[in-house]
């Protein structure tokens, strides 16, 4: 099946999950629009548990948020069809076009895969129609020879839209030579003809040493090296479990903040602002003994709720939370977060970990009370916050979750329309909204509420909202692969394939 005739793509590969590809998909839609190009990403299939809602409420990863973000265009669930939400080791929730098409094993999705191609190709096409220039994200390795057969999303979607293909292995972790050269031997010749050019990622180090290397790399493969691109210093939102901020285990900055790192953690970006305010410290944890005596708990989003709450039970940290708040130590729950924090948490169908017609308690910090049901709520809201110290910030979000919480407290805040959202108690507080910080309303209100609370004087800071914050590191970004990759020789083997 030919491109379309008019759009040029490139399609950048790994040659294992965490190479980087999500991060010169991002570079490569800024510097092409940097270059007066329209451009969109592409992900067939992306597996993540951070997601974001579009304008017309739709389901959709956030890596092709950010790449979207980076390209100057509006986020579309046409560049990402496909999303896996895992549930549990074996199986996942299965998104297409946004919306939920039914909880799946590995096994199952295995097989009923190829039957999506029409809307992958439906999806990709569409956004032809309107783009100069596609930038398609694999996903972990083509090598994947147990997974070749049915490939949807490396290999057989470049066939399938007769994508060029740049192949990036990861220098940071080691072995990088191995890995290049391994994934290139092992796909079959029709595939080796379809890389264009190999990167070296996340180098650190003086380049010269590198070169014979380089050099015995493409006497091998027969492919030349397009760039080696530094390890960059910057800061744009991760995507998944491989992210450096979760292995945080300490931050000095004068605000301690501690986010639950939840087995099934999902949105872990909500939390990316508070990182980049000079007085807040964001660490994550996951058992007792990393807790210590922070400043504030968050509770964050999870896959599953009741799962992880009785993970949290089962681990002490609950009954740690419970005697930090008795103490008078803030707690904000979202998402499912926020469900936990209540009285009961209902689940008649046996939606959350298959076991219908379970009711657990909750934390018992907030009075509400959540029933899991079928129907997915996904919308974006705008509200102002109502009560309390964190008064009259206003935020943008979105919410993305199963069940309806009943609640019989102060709302957390007022939604445009006049509705409430959410649940607030002294110091306990209760959200469905994901990107609740990204404005920066919230952010300066909570670091200044927090540093008064433990004498310091706030940090005066001021309220740059996390997009615009975004857009200058998409720059240097931009920048900095620009200088690394050869350029022009994409631009080539991008008409190549046209």
């Amino acid at each position: 099946m030919s491109n379309h005739k008019q759009t040029r793509c490139i399609m950048v590969q790994g040659t294992m999950s965490g190479a980087g590809k999500s991060l010169l998909c991002t570079a490569l839609c800024r510097i092409f629009a940097q270059d007066g190009l329209r451009v969109a990403p592409f992900k067939s299939q992306n597996m993540a548990l951070n997601s974001y809602v579009t304008r017309d409420g739709l389901e959709m990863g956030r890596a092709q948020v950010v790449q979207a973000q980076a390209a100057g265009v509006e986020p579309d669930v046409r560049m990402n069809p496909i999303l896996l939400k895992p549930s549990s080791d074996t199986g996942s929730q299965v998104i297409v076009q946004g919306k939920v098409r039914g909880q799946m094993p590995a096994s199952q999705y295995f097989r009923y895969k190829k039957q999506l191609i029409p809307e992958i190709l439906d999806a990709y096409h569409s956004l032809a129609e309107a783009h100069d220039v596609i930038v398609i994200e694999g996903a972990g390795s083509p090598a994947e020879i147990n997974l070749k057969a049915d490939d949807i999303v490396n290999m057989g979607l470049a066939k399938l839209v007769n994508a060029p293909v740049l192949l990036a292995g990861d220098i940071d972790r080691g072995g990088v030579f191995a890995q290049l050269y391994g994934t290139v031997a092992l796909l079959d010749p029709e595939e080796r003809q379809r890389i264009g050019g190999m990167v070296i990622n996340k180098f650190r180090g003086d380049l010269s040493i590198l070169h014979p290397g380089l050099s015995m790399l493409e006497e091998r493969t027969h492919l030349p090296v397009l760039g080696v691109v530094p390890f960059l210093d910057v800061d744009i939102d991760d995507e998944d479990s491989l992210a450096p901020c979760l292995s945080e285990a300490s931050v000095h900055k004068p605000v301690d903040i501690a986010v639950i790192r939840l087995p099934r953690l999902s949105n872990f970006t909500d939390f990316t602002p508070l990182e980049n305010h000079p007085a807040l410290g964001v660490r994550y944890v996951k058992d007792v003994s990393e807790l210590g005596h922070p400043d504030l708990i968050v509770l964050p989003g999870t896959k599953n709720t009741i799962e992880d709450l009785l993970w949290l039970r089962q681990n002490g940290l609950e009954a740690a939370i419970l005697k930090a708040s008795a103490s008078q130590t803030p707690v904000l729950g979202v998402c499912g977060g926020y469900q936990m924090l209540g009285q009961t948490l209902q689940d008649p169908e046996g939606l959350e970990g298959g076991v219908p017609g379970r009711t657990l308690r909750g934390l018992g910090l907030l009075p509400t009370s959540t029933t899991f049901t079928a129907a997915k709520t996904r919308t974006r809201v705008r509200a102002t916050v109502t009560e309390g110290p964190l008064a009259r910030a206003v935020v943008e979000g979105y919410e993305i979750h199963m069940g309806c919480t009943q609640t019989d407290g102060t709302p957390f805040c007022h939604q445009e329309n006049g509705v409430p959202e959410g649940c607030c108690r002294s110091h306990i507080f209760g959200t469905y909204l994901h990107g609740l910080f990204d404005t920066g309303e919230l952010t300066v209100k909570l670091a200044d509420w927090l540093c008064m609370r433990k004498g310091i004087a706030p940090q005066q800071a001021v309220a740059v909202s996390h997009a615009a914050y975004q857009q200058r590191q998409f720059d240097v970004l931009a920048e900095k692969v620009r200088e690394a990759l050869d350029m022009k020789a994409v631009y080539r083997l991008m008409e190549e394939y046209q």
